[in-house]
């Protein structure tokens, strides 16, 4: 695969900035522009951002409708109302469902909790979740990482004399439900400061907002953090301000002392010995409490969080476990033919969108295909199958394309859809597929830019070996947790040598393992390529090459540092 390189050089401005700043953190002047690339100027800012603190996490009272919604929880407890917490089945869907289930059990007992079925209901609230709620005498639901859209559904429930709280993040439609409260800070109206939690993190804030109003002590709701990490680790929302404190502070928890459930997962990971990272989280625990719901139902994964007895969870966890190997399966198969069908497409050079249809297709992999799709053709795409008599399926997007507004640029022939910029669900008429497809592809032509369509890696900065020292390792280690809008730095340096030791290693000899040294300093650097043994005759020619990497500790040799290598090219 090619990659393009892009590295934008720092101004004089950005260069006098980061080199004052560093002296006042006495870091590198590198580490410095990073944090000025983030809008961090102040020496105290960066002090905030190295050690984020929870004091300093909102009022949960500056979200609109926070008040009315405490005051109707309240209102239920007193009335001693059945209370009905309810949630998507993915990752932040039924990690929201857990954290706000737990703390209210821990102060009122007639509280239950419902994940509507993947395949038999779909996503969102549903007419049978409804009724569910009507049949077991439920006065109040609290629906979580879904519920803005719901407006039949709601209304519906509203009929049958049932309340809804709405604590969500989706982008909502200019009609709003008639919940008895809605929290999202995404709201045409929104007074929150921050508008990027996660579902999850919608339903922390409730809660904090509910125990303030009953004089609970914050210490009570610290051990839900583990929840909240993993949900916005697995919904991809971006890693600063808020996000960041929660993120934080999760994953402290997860390494410390997580919950029984969580701690049954780490375990089937095999990440019981090992510092937690966003990146374990994306690719380890998150893809295990997803299967659940993809294979079988979203509800097993709650009741594996919510798990009070270790032994129990173990097999819970074992379950889980199971799903996911089930769907690497599908996955793997499924991925397969849709990769067969993109590459015979006569018009796929010309096309900047990718659609496809196959109603034998698993739904509990399609969104995962369509990333995987995305990350191959580079190019936003659809996959979908048959449910129900309709065509539902995923939807993902490129680095930097809303692909949530080019579906709703084909509203009208959707029957329901929802999401936001990199990720969207949707559900149509099999007949209307044709149309959408071309509907699709006609808004993507007209608004994707040139460089969205090819694999570009970002540059941080341009260094040379005898730059990269143990304290340069630790500073950069405070950066922690990445992920979007704080991504890993990925560092270049030109005019690499292959120090004599460098070979290909793997099962299919597949990855490389480098030696390196560059031309400004004596320093050996260790690096793992993976998946680029082509580049070995380059590497083993005795000519220099330009690399880029991020800084990574060996997990073989504690306090090693180790190049994750990105790309090789010839100087």
């Amino acid at each position: 695969m090619i990659h393009k390189w892009n590295y934008v050089p720092i101004t004089s401005e950005q260069a006098a900035a980061s080199k004052q700043l560093a002296e006042e953190l006495g870091i590198s002047p590198t580490l410095g522009r990073l944090l000025i690339e983030r809008g961090i100027t102040e020496a105290q800012q960066a002090r905030k951002f190295f050690r984020p603190q929870l004091p300093d996490l909102y009022d949960p009272f500056l979200m609109k409708d926070m008040d009315v919604a405490v005051e109707r929880l309240n209102k239920a407890m007193g009335r001693k109302e059945r209370i009905l917490i309810y949630g998507d089945y993915d990752v932040d869907g039924t990690t929201a469902v857990a954290l706000v289930y737990k703390f209210i059990r821990h102060y009122y007992s007639n509280v239950d909790y419902y994940i509507p079925d993947r395949y038999n209901e779909g996503y969102g609230v549903t007419i049978q979740g409804v009724n569910y709620a009507e049949e077991t005498g439920v006065k109040l639901v609290i629906v979580l990482d879904c519920g803005i859209k719901a407006i039949d559904e709601i209304a519906y429930a509203k009929e049958k004399g049932i309340d809804f709280i709405i604590c969500d993040h989706h982008v909502p439609d200019d009609e709003l439900p008639q919940a008895a409260a809605i929290l999202n800070a995404r709201r045409a109206d929104n007074t929150y400061p921050y508008e990027h939690l996660s579902g999850c993190g919608v339903g922390f804030k409730f809660m904090q907002a509910f125990a303030m109003s009953n004089d609970i002590e914050f210490h009570h709701l610290i051990p839900l953090l583990d929840l909240v990490a993993v949900s916005i680790a697995s919904d991809i929302v971006p890693i600063m301000d808020e996000n960041r404190i929660l993120a934080y502070h999760g994953l402290k928890l997860l390494d410390s002392n997580p919950s029984i459930g969580m701690k049954a997962i780490i375990d089937v990971c095999g990440l019981a010995e090992k510092e937690i990272t966003m990146s374990d989280i994306v690719f380890k625990i998150g893809p295990r409490i997803n299967a659940s719901g993809r294979i079988q139902t979203g509800k097993e994964a709650v009741d594996l969080l919510v798990e009070k007895d270790f032994s129990l969870a173990l097999e819970k966890a074992g379950q889980i476990n199971q799903y996911n190997e089930t769907r690497k399966d599908l996955d793997k198969n499924t991925t397969e033919e849709a990769n067969r069908i993109v590459s015979g497409l006569d018009d796929l050079s010309d096309r900047r969108s990718i659609v496809l249809y196959n109603e034998d297709w698993h739904k509990g992999v399609i969104g995962i295909v369509a990333s995987r799709l995305t990350e191959v053709y580079y190019r936003p795409a659809v996959v979908l199958t048959r449910t129900n008599e309709m065509a539902t399926g995923s939807a993902r997007s490129v680095a930097g394309f809303d692909v949530y507004k080019a579906i709703e640029h084909c509203r009208d022939l959707l029957e329901n859809f929802g999401g936001h910029t990199y990720a969207a669900g949707l559900s149509m008429k099999v007949e209307n597929v044709p149309a959408f497809t071309e509907r699709f592809e006609e808004y993507v032509a007209a608004h994707i830019l040139p460089e969205q369509t090819y694999s570009i890696i970002n540059v941080d900065a341009e260094i040379d070996f005898k730059e990269i020292s143990s304290k340069f390792f630790n500073d950069l280690k405070k950066f922690n947790p990445f992920g979007p809008d704080n991504l890993k730095p990925i560092f270049c340096t030109h005019h690499v040598y292959d120090y004599g030791t460098s070979k290909v290693v793997g099962r299919e000899q597949e990855h490389i393992k480098l030696e390196l040294v560059d031309n400004k300093s004596h320093n050996v650097m260790n690096g793992i390529a993976f998946g680029q043994s082509e580049h070995v005759k380059l590497i083993k020619s005795k000519r220099s090459f330009d690399i880029c990497y991020t800084i990574e500790e060996n997990v073989y040799k504690r306090g090693e540092v180790q190049l994750q290598i990105e790309d090789i090219k010839p100087t």
